[in-house]
Formats: structure tokens, C-alpha cells, sequence
């Protein structure tokens, strides 16, 4: 990462495209798949897959998030859900880069309360006709494989499906002007009468429980995400404070650098210690969604904050993309609201703890 990927990360952010050039370099690293035991994919714990998302995500964020789409959604979803013969077609092209996959949940009307979602899947001889939209999804512009989420029109259940790119009826495009995570390619796919064989049918998702088994398991990975970019913020910062220098000392030598240096300090600790927290109580099957909730919420609250206390250690040069922490700081700002925003992330943990739901609000009834 730090040879191949720092060097062009700025470059490519502040043009906010991806460097198709580096996929194979990340092929290499041999992280594509994680958690997923046989067809060509690593098989690490869930602790190795995470500290490898934290090692990528310390570099830079947006190549930690094009993984992660790939890997922990679309890739986990498939050998989780998929039958013996998608597994076995899919993940292995997909373990190496051949092929770049995405995952399509999230759609215009429906982000937090997505098993809400509307896109329709209508069975027909030889298949499903998909239709519908789809929005922010991640590596959608170029992906060749997407797993698309959609509501079966018989049983009004939530069923998984495999589209091709260029499928007829499939049409993706950019979501421009985002502030973070820029090059990520964010796109909305709008699906028209989309055909999907039988055999593309993912017959593992028959609900939207399903979707959530996924999900309980990338939601570790992407706090881990948070935890790599306030690595990379402390270390940035470590190293400015000792280098430049005002007033004849360097800035490491004033009490209040020292103070908030620290400070960031401690929080990637505890952020360190809750993250392997989590991975360990999911390795010995008794982590809850409320646990996975609490720890992605609170994770990035404390990367926000040690993110702000970099910014202002860099001072001028914070806000330059160039000097990792401006552009980190932005970065942060996707992951603060994707797999669960900070608030609803909160209330599945409350609703754990209390066992009472607030997710809906309380419709007030007239007493006349």
C-alpha cells in the first residue's frame, strides 16, 4: 500500500476516479475473499481479514472500501447464500481480481429502512425479471459480477440475485460531487425488465434475515475501517510534529501538540481493543448485532474525533488532501453513515439492551 497505492491516492481522490492500474497489485495482496475457506479465497480468521482491512484502510480509505464492497458483501453473500455451482463459477475469478464485483442493497427511498426496499423480482419461465433502482453502490460503474437484493412479487420476501454487467435492461451511472471516499465509484443502477436465469438466483437469501447474516459480518470489517485511517492519522501527525517547525522548535515540543497527540493516541488503542473485541466474540459465535452495532457506531464517533484533532495539529497544510489527514478526515465521512448510520447502529444496540424497538416513530392518535 505504501508503495503502490500513496503514491497516486492523492492524484486519483482529488480527480475522484479509481486507479484501475493498482487492481492487480492488490490482487496480490491476497485479502479478496477474507473470511472464505476454499475456492481460491485465503480463509482467514475474521481477525486477520480485519487487521488487513485496518493496514489497507491506513493508507488509504477508498481502496479499503472497494475491497471490502467486493469481498465482505458481494463475494461473502455468494458463498454464504450461493449454491455449490455459483460458488464454484464466482469466487474464484473474484478471489483474484479477474473480476470486480458489487453489491446492491440500498436504494433512492430506502437507506436505513432498506427491507423496505421495492425493486421486483418476477418469476418467469427460465428466470426472474428484475426492476428497479438502486443507489449508492459501490464499484457499481465497472463491476462485472452485481448482487442485487430485490422483493419476489409472489411472496413478497426479500431474494438475492446475480446480474452480469451490460445484462439488458442494466444501466449504471456515476453519483458525482461527493465530498469523501472519492474514489470510490458510487453509482445508482437503474434496472428495466432485467433478465436473470434460475441458476443466478442466490438460494440462500429468502428473507431479509438472510441479508442481515451478511451483514453482521462486514459491519466488523468495516469498523476496522475507521480504526486503519486513525492509525494513519496518528502516524501522519507524529511524524509532522517532529519534522516542521515555528517559533525555533519543532511543534512536538509544545504542550498542547503533546496533549491532543496523545489523545489520538488513546482512541486508536481503545478503537484497537474494541475492534478485537468484537472479531473474537464472532469467532466463538456469541457476538450479537447489537455488539457489531455498538462497535461500528462508536468506533467511528472516536475516528471522527481523533480526525479533527489531526486537522488541527497539521494546521494550513490539514486541509491539503496531500498530507493524508484533510483527506482522511473526508473519507471518514461515508464510513460514519454506511452499513448502519451512527443513530440507527445506536438504536439496534438499545433495542438489544431494553428490548423495546425505536425505530419508528410513535404515531400520535387524537384523544377527541
Amino acid at each position: 500500500m505504501e508503495s503502490e497505492i500513496a503514491p497516486v491516492m492523492t492524484t486519483y481522490w482529488e480527480k475522484a476516479e479509481f486507479p484501475f492500474h493498482v487492481v492487480p497489485k492488490l490482487a496480490e495482496l491476497r485479502i479478496a475473499g477474507g473470511t472464505i475457506k476454499g475456492y481460491g479465497c485465503p480463509g482467514m480468521s475474521i481477525t486477520g481479514s480485519a487487521i488487513a482491512t485496518a493496514e489497507v484502510a491506513r493508507v488509504d480509505a477508498s481502496c479499503s472500501t472497494f475491497i471490502l464492497v467486493h469481498s465482505s458483501l458481494a463475494m461473502l453473500t455468494i458463498a454464504m447464500c450461493g449454491s455449490e455451482e455459483q460458488k464454484h463459477k464466482y469466487l474464484p475469478y473474484l478471489a483474484e481480481l479477474k473480476a470486480v464485483a458489487c453489491w446492491a442493497l440500498t436504494e433512492p427511498d430506502y437507506g436505513s429502512d432498506a427491507s423496505s426496499l421495492r425493486t421486483t423480482a418476477t418469476k418467469v419461465d427460465g428466470g426472474w425479471i428484475l426492476d428497479g433502482q438502486k443507489r449508492w453502490i459501490g464499484n457499481s460503474t465497472f463491476a462485472d459480477v452485481l448482487v442485487i437484493f430485490a422483493r419476489n412479487t409472489s411472496t413478497s420476501q426479500i431474494n438475492g440475485y446475480i446480474v452480469r454487467k451490460n445484462a439488458p435492461g442494466l444501466s449504471v451511472s456515476k453519483i458525482e460531487n461527493k465530498i469523501g471516499l472519492r474514489m470510490v465509484q458510487n453509482g445508482d443502477i437503474l434496472m428495466r425488465r432485467v433478465f436473470v436465469p434460475d441458476e443466478d438466483r442466490l438460494p440462500g437469501v429468502n428473507s431479509f434475515h438472510d441479508t442481515n447474516k451478511v451483514l453482521a459480518i462486514s459491519r466488523v470489517m468495516v469498523a476496522w475501517q475507521p480504526i486503519g485511517i486513525s492509525m494513519g492519522i496518528y502516524d501522519m501527525c507524529n511524524r509532522y510534529l517532529k519534522e516542521r517547525k515555528q517559533f525555533g522548535a519543532p511543534l512536538a515540543a509544545f504542550q498542547i501538540n503533546q496533549q491532543k497527540l496523545v489523545q489520538m493516541l488513546g482512541n486508536v488503542q481503545a478503537m484497537i481493543l474494541v475492534g478485537w473485541r468484537l472479531c473474537k466474540l464472532y469467532e466463538k459465535g456469541d457476538m450479537t448485532i447489537g455488539q457489531a452495532g455498538l462497535a461500528k457506531s462508536w468506533i467511528t464517533l472516536r475516528a471522527r474525533e481523533t480526525a479533527a484533532l489531526g486537522r488541527e495539529l497539521l494546521g494550513g497544510n490539514g486541509i491539503l488532501a496531500d498530507f493524508l489527514v484533510g483527506k482522511a478526515f473526508c473519507d471518514l465521512e461515508p464510513i460514519y453513515t454506511y452499513e448502519g448510520t451512527y443513530d440507527i447502529n445506536t438504536l439496534v444496540t438499545a433495542r438489544e439492551i431494553t428490548g423495546i424497538a425505536s425505530f419508528k416513530p410513535v404515531v400520535a392518535q387524537s384523544r377527541l
